[in-house]
């Protein structure tokens, strides 16, 4: 990229599907770090004035922290070198580093759990100043209201809530911050009981391009309060702290299915009638994968969670059963909240992988069906180790809000997908080109709908796909709230 002055750009969290956190896709090279400091238009940067006016810890290339608060989640970015990562220690610190990377005309990365598909928190390309807001973590629970810190991590969060017998929807990958789940909208695995993660949102702290801590809510600041719930990260401001509305801890029963192959068809026919138009307190995922880890071919297979009483799982699964195969496996659970997020949460283990994806709002016929059985098929003789598509149904309860109620304008669809690719250390070019082959099979489907948390830089009409009718407005808010241009990411509004 060319002509990167005073920008900044953030990754947003996500929802992991195929690999269970490391979510990206799409990004570019890092150039070979310098063993100087960095300079602006105006000289050297003083790197040490900034680091004597914050609370936080700034790392520069050579200092003993650096090669390991560079790193983000997913493996096939570890070669991008910052000029500098600030892990900030206060909102304070968060208005310092905005004020000292426009005072020195320096582009900045900012980042919340760093998880980011196209690796745009890292801030190696172009080499920029990155605010870690991941210190900001503190979780409070005050009765029915928590306040989280933005850099707060999803297990850390579903700790510090559900061990007050409260509960949010969001994913299930341990390691996504809350911020950047939130502020993409936010899918997971109570979605469809609870609603998005920026649903329960009734306030935010963020600091915006002039430096200024502004509060953002439905009074205070409201249209900057509306863009941040599901209009993505980094054009408006870094956000320091979420307050949100919780809801009593469920128990959850959770369930797991899986079939052979040849019962795809019928399966994701039956599956996409049934899901996203099920009681609303039943949410599922249905994942068709391939790769070199399916050494007997490709797998169809169905995670659900159910916060209904638990003895009506089966009264609830039969309007899919009874109409396809009997699965080979099924594994059922009942737990409380918290331990059913611990157990969603898996290892949080690194892994190189891509990823991009599509927003359906319509059910597929058998010939988009075939396409899509056909592209998992390929999988199996990629060379990947894992390949495939997740499908997640929405509906329920994140319908009961307008498209334009939230920046999210995704509520009338039927499900997000993920196409994903993970593949051994090494060329990311073969799972890249398996991802967007696979979406560009399923577009005269699904059409070019997609999901901003699962950002890929090769969708061209960006604003469409992923902001419909809502893109007005939020470029709306973009010339009141950063008027300058200063928060730039590649895929801006």
């Amino acid at each position: 990229m060319t002509g990167w002055t005073r920008r900044a750009v953030l990754g947003a969290g996500a929802l992991g599907a195929l690999a269970a956190c490391s979510s990206s896709d799409g990004g570019s090279p890092a150039p070979t770090p310098s063993s100087g400091g960095a300079s602006s238009a105006s000289g050297p940067v003083p790197w040490d004035r900034l680091r004597r006016h914050v609370q936080g810890t700034l790392a520069r290339p050579g200092d003993p922290t650096y090669d390991q608060v560079r790193l983000l989640a997913n493996p096939r970015y570890d070669g991008e070198h910052p000029l500098a990562v600030l892990s900030v220690g206060s909102e304070q610190d968060v208005a310092t580093g905005l004020t000292f990377a426009r005072d020195h005309d320096l582009p900045v990365a900012l980042r919340s759990g760093g998880h980011s598909y196209p690796g745009w928190s890292g801030g190696g390309s172009p080499r920029a100043l990155v605010l870690d807001c991941r210190p900001l973590d503190d979780v409070s629970v005050s009765g029915s209201t928590a306040t989280v810190g933005a850099g707060a991590a999803l297990a850390h969060v579903y700790e510090g809530i559900g061990g007050q017998g409260r509960a949010i929807a969001g994913g299930s990958c341990p390691t996504v911050g809350i911020a950047g789940l939130t502020l993409g909208g936010g899918v997971g695995v109570l979605t469809r009981a609870l609603g998005l993660t920026c649903d329960a949102v009734t306030s935010m702290r963020v600091v915006t391009a002039d430096g200024r801590l502004r509060t953002a809510s439905a009074d205070d600041e409201p249209d900057l309060y509306w863009a941040l719930r599901g209009g993505g990260g980094g054009h408006l401001g870094m956000v320091t702290s979420f307050v949100m509305e919780t809801t009593a801890a469920p128990t959850i029963s959770s369930t797991y299915l899986e079939w052979p192959f040849d019962a795809a068809e019928q399966v994701i026919e039956a599956w996409q009638q049934w899901a996203p138009a099920a009681d609303a307190r039943l949410w599922s995922t249905l994942k068709a994968l391939g790769g070199t880890t399916h050494t007997s071919g490709p797998t169809l297979l169905l995670s659900g969670t159910w916060t209904g009483p638990s003895a009506g799982l089966d009264a609830q699964l039969a309007g899919l059963l009874d109409h396809v195969p009997t699965p080979s496996v099924r594994s059922d659970h009942v737990r409380g909240y918290l331990e059913a997020m611990q157990a969603y949460a898996g290892s949080g283990g690194r892994e190189s992988f891509a990823a991009t994806s599509h927003v359906a709002y319509d059910a597929l016929d058998p010939a988009g069906i075939g396409d899509l059985l056909d592209r998992v098929q390929a999988a199996q003789d990629s060379g990947l180790k894992e390949a495939g598509i997740s499908i997640d149904a929405l509906g329920g309860t994140v319908g009961d809000l307008a498209p334009g109620d939230t920046a999210f304008v995704h509520r009338d669809a039927l499900a997000t997908v993920q196409y994903t690719a993970t593949f051994p250390p090494g060329d990311a070019r073969t799972a890249d080109a398996f991802v967007h082959d696979f979406r560009s099979a399923m577009t005269p489907h699904w059409g070019d709908h997609a999901y901003v948390n699962y950002a890929d830089p090769t969708i061209e009409d960006y604003r469409s796909a992923y902001f419909g009718a809502n893109a007005d407005r939020l470029a709306q808010a973009r010339a009141t709230y950063d008027p300058d241009g200063f928060f730039d990411q590649p895929q801006d509004y």
